[in-house]
C-alpha cells in the first residue's frame, strides 16, 4: 500500500468522522468511532500484506510434528 492509497482511505473514513459528532451521547460516538477505527485499520493490514482467509483456523501448510523414525 502506497501513501496516497492510505490518504484516500484516511480520508473516505473522515467523512464518516465528521457525521458521527451528531449524536447526542459520547457513548454513542464511541461506539461508532471505534467501529470505524477497526474498519480502516482492517483494510489498510490486508492492503499492506494481503487478504485475510475465510478461515482462520486453517493452516496453509501441514507439517508433521515428527516423524514415523522418532517413534521407537
Amino acid at each position: 500500500m502506497t501513501k496516497e492509497e492510505f490518504l484516500a482511505l484516511a480520508s473516505q473514513e473522515w467523512e464518516k468522522l465528521s457525521t458521527f459528532q451528531t449524536e447526542s451521547s459520547f457513548y454513542e460516538y464511541e461506539k461508532k468511532f471505534d467501529a470505524n477505527w477497526i474498519n480502516l485499520g482492517r483494510t489498510v493490514l490486508e492492503a499492506s500484506i494481503s487478504q485475510a482467509g475465510g478461515d482462520r483456523r486453517k493452516k496453509k501448510i501441514s507439517k508433521p510434528l515428527r516423524s514415523d523414525n522418532d517413534i521407537a
